[in-house]
């Protein structure tokens, strides 16, 4: 079996099944977002590649990018939730009882940015998972989380769905 033919399978399969894309994408971005499932399932990378297939799929990009939004968006929030009720206890919850390191960095950086950190924070691998946990436990005021988190789950999405769709835009001309 050729690689075209692999690609052209694949590409058959997303077009058939367009309606779910932004669901899919929304699961994926919740996962991607959540302070414990992120930390064993990395997905930016797929992601990237999400919006490549769904540009040469012909589904339309702000239907997909919606859907990627209100993923990051949700997940964050649920993060920032749990991190209210349950504190310093978080700690030890595995994963993060494993990655101490990577509670000290969120922590630090999150004391040094104050609310823009949950901006900023998206942006970066680990702390898009820890940052809206953190933000919980140090009780960032939840108009100042919301506003940070659905500004930056927007543009989030937008960065790594934007890159492929406009490449695939591009080949296609």
């Amino acid at each position: 079996m050729s690689l075209e033919t692999i690609t052209n399978t694949i590409l058959e399969f997303i077009r058939a099944n367009q309606g779910y894309a932004p669901l899919i994408v929304g699961l994926m971005t919740f996962g991607e977002s959540f302070a414990f499932i992120s930390l064993v399932l990395p997905m930016v990378t797929i992601l990237v590649a999400v919006g490549f297939a769904l540009a040469a799929a012909d589904i339309i990009f702000w239907h997909v990018w919606l859907g990627a939004t209100i993923g990051a968006f949700v997940s964050a929030w649920v993060s920032y939730e749990i991190g209210y009720k349950v504190k310093k206890r978080a700690y030890g919850i595995w994963p993060l009882s494993r990655k101490p390191d990577l509670v000290d960095k969120g922590e630090r950086f999150f004391q040094r940015f104050g609310p823009w950190a949950m901006f900023l924070g998206r942006f970066f691998g680990p702390t898009r998972a820890v940052l809206p946990l953190i933000a919980g436990i140090f009780m960032m005021p939840r108009v100042l989380f919301q506003a940070a988190n659905m500004a930056s789950a927007s543009a989030w999405s937008f960065a790594l769905l934007a890159p492929g769709a406009g490449l695939a835009h591009y080949l296609t001309w």
